[in-house]
């Protein structure tokens, strides 16, 4: 699947369109792809309630004919989970209080936009999180019907209690104490169904439990069945739910002789085999209730990844046989070292974990410290050759606010990855703590000089997407797409990583990085008979550079290129924010024979405003119109009226985030020129897709 920004669909309450427009380029602006309505009556409103989905309201405090009290009544009324924001004339304390009690989420002046942006973000986030608990809260009561039949079905005995009464058995419990009824079952104590000596030690076991808290602990007793007859059973409890109340599960099972057995098997599937300690799948287990933990008491923790460096060019030179006995060695070094300061898993050839709770970062890395000069220090004796260790190790706290254990898990990796690009010429051996304002945020500092480093070292790549002519007309397009290689080789758009408001310079130089590179490239690609356009996406402030156009006609004279090879395409947002010196820079384009296109299309308030002041030659339909086709046939209207507009007016239609083939049966319905998007190929670095197929 593609992945893609979420669209924010946002409704604003404002008699001034070219405020409620600012609005909307504000949250662009800030990184918010947004489609907007802007509402003009109490009709209006309740109608696009009823046949969209929105995100958000804005509304402004001026007088109006339908106020902002209003608007936030008929929500109320229509129980919409749709966020709200009043923007205020100025700063008032009994407004914003009366609001908020009336249900809305904030309020904020109309003139603090760094502000409103950040209580929009909020309110996205939170209403995010919502939806996924809605979703989350669906599926739990349908795991928690199929538990209902799994019990109901199950071989084995298993019965819920709750102050020592039960609460439920299921059938096979009920047959094994010789009950027919449950209401007769329900009716007699837990205690009532033991003989008096297993009665005494069940007391002691369940208090035991109650206040361990340790899920399955086991007890050997004797069960007297309704009959009287008495039967040698093993009990395990659990901490369990039923019908919403905390209770406890107990299952019985008849006494076996192989329970031993059992537990050295339970053993051993938690037990790395090679070295004794636990292995990866027992840690994450691990990590994850160290997780719950720290969400449910606040009791923080730790995990350190120790990575062995260079381990695998020691590998060649000692065997697989060497390598075995070296990292048994090892493990019996990090045993004695940790002891009972934290749990000690092997991940992976070269890889440990300790997991410590309680602790915090602090001790955790004092402990790792002693551990990696120990390894300095150590030398292994492999048959007789003597062998060197030293360890990059990662740590990463434990908090109430952890991510799930894989990213945990990922966090303290990052960190010892970084232990040796911080050491230069991967040296490694030492010790990084993860910190997420390091590793998470990029100010205005540290993302320019990122993006610099890149240039310099060349770490910027060009994908090329095709997009096909539905028409049948054999074209060839790509759009070019520009990925950069990140520190840890990973893919991103350099565009992510500059500042909402610039810097210019920055922005106009990766552009024409981009634009000669594909400039070149394309020439090369023609030369073998290939008659292929290229769609180039340029930012906000390339639009304005005056010196573009002279800077392009040399590069494509020196390339040989002509200029109706090239289509440049400009994001709806930056035109409407520049529209004058769209309307100039796409001349000057055109006077090059170059073509232009505009992205995002759809999502300002009077989209077609842009097509009256600037001449563009292609439409780029929003995704979001593609994704609101396939979920109403109120969606599919909206998109098919958009698309006749846009054909009446003369211009080519683009339809990107094609994912499937009934997608692409509607759009060749609707009667759209071209289509992109990963049904058809995903972005990939060679233009190899054969259009002669299509």
């Amino acid at each position: 699947m593609q992945k893609k920004n979420p669209t924010v669909h946002l409704l604003i309450l404002d008699p001034s369109q070219n405020d409620a427009e600012a609005l909307v380029s504000l949250l662009r602006n800030a990184g918010r792809a947004t489609r907007a309505h802007r509402i003009t009556s109490e009709e209006d409103l309740e109608e696009v309630i009823k046949t969209g989905n929105w995100d958000l309201l804005l509304a402004r405090d001026t007088e109006q004919e339908f106020s902002a009290e209003q608007a936030l009544a008929m929500i109320r009324r229509m129980d919409k989970d749709i966020p709200f924001i009043l923007m205020t004339s100025s700063e008032n304390r009994e407004q914003s209080v009366a609001f908020i009690k009336a249900g809305a989420q904030d309020t904020v002046p109309f003139d603090y936009s760094d502000l409103l942006v950040l209580k929009v973000n909020r309110e996205l986030n939170a209403l995010e999180e919502r939806r996924r608990r809605r979703i989350l809260d669906s599926h739990l009561r349908e795991a928690e019907q199929r538990c209902q039949l799994l019990l109901e079905s199950s071989k084995d005995a298993i019965a819920y209690i709750n102050d020592g009464m039960h609460i439920y058995a299921n059938q096979s419990y009920m047959e094994f104490l010789g009950y027919d009824d449950i209401d007769e079952l329900i009716c007699i104590p837990v205690l009532d169904t033991l003989t008096p000596d297993s009665q005494e030690k069940y007391k002691s076991f369940m208090k035991a439990f109650a206040e361990s808290g340790e899920d399955g602990k086991t007890l050997n007793c004797v069960a007297r069945r309704s009959d009287d007859q008495e039967l040698n059973v093993v009990m395990a409890v659990s901490s369990a739910t039923y019908d919403g109340e905390a209770c406890t599960q107990i299952v019985l099972q008849p006494e076996h002789s192989d329970a031993e057995l059992e537990e050295k098997l339970r053993q051993i599937s938690s037990q790395d085999l090679l070295t004794g300690l636990y292995n990866r799948q027992y840690l994450m287990d691990a990590l994850a209730e160290a997780i719950v933990t720290a969400g449910k008491t606040n009791q923080n923790g730790a995990l350190a990844y120790l990575a062995l460096d260079n381990f695998m060019a020691l590998k060649g030179q000692v065997g697989i046989a060497g390598s075995d006995l070296l990292l048994g060695d090892l493990a019996n070094l990090l045993q004695s070292l940790v002891g009972e300061q934290g749990t000690l898993a092997r991940l992976s050839d070269d890889a440990f974990c300790i997991l410590a709770q309680p602790c915090d970062d602090k001790t955790m890395a004092g402990l790792c410290e002693q551990i990696r000069k120990k390894l300095e220090d150590h030398l292994f004796d492999i048959s007789g050759r003597t062998a060197q260790l030293t360890a990059s190790i990662g740590i990463a706290a434990i908090t109430e606010n952890s991510p799930k254990a894989a990213d945990l898990l990922g966090r303290a990796h990052m960190a010892s990855a970084e232990v040796r690009k911080k050491e230069g010429h991967e040296r490694g051996n030492g010790i990084v703590v993860y910190n997420p304002a390091d590793f998470e945020t990029l100010d205005e500092g540290n993302s320019i000089e990122a993006i610099q480093k890149a240039l310099e070292e060349n770490r910027f790549r060009l994908l090329f997407q095709p997009i096909i002519n539905l028409r049948g007309e054999g074209e060839e397009h790509y759009e070019v797409f520009l990925r950069m290689l990140d520190k840890d080789d990973k893919e991103v758009s350099p565009y992510d990583f500059l500042p909402p408001a610039g810097p210019s310079d920055m922005a106009i130089k990766i552009d024409r990085w981009v634009i000669l590179q594909t400039i070149r490239q394309l020439a090369a690609h023609r030369t073998s008979g290939h008659d292929t356009r290229l769609m180039i996406n340029v930012t906000g402030e390339t639009l304005q550079d005056k010196t573009f156009s002279s800077w392009l006609s040399v590069a494509l004279k020196a390339a040989r290129l002509p200029g109706d090879a090239l289509v440049f395409q400009f994001r709806e947002g930056d035109v409407n924010n520049y529209l004058k010196q769209a309307r100039d820079f796409t001349r000057s384009l055109h006077e090059l024979h170059c073509k232009v296109s505009v992205s995002q299309f759809g999502c300002a308030i009077n989209p077609f405003n842009t097509l009256k002041h600037v001449e563009m030659d292609y439409v780029k339909v929003d995704g979001s119109f593609t994704e609101d086709l396939q979920k109403s046939d109120e969606g599919k209207a909206r998109f098919n009226e958009l698309v006749k507009s846009l054909q009446s007016a003369g211009k080519l239609t683009i339809i990107p985030q094609v994912e499937s083939a009934q997608t692409m049966a509607s759009l060749w319905q609707a009667g759209v020129n071209y289509i992109q998007g990963y049904y058809v190929q995903a972005p990939v670095p060679e233009m190899n897709f054969d259009f002669g197929d299509q």
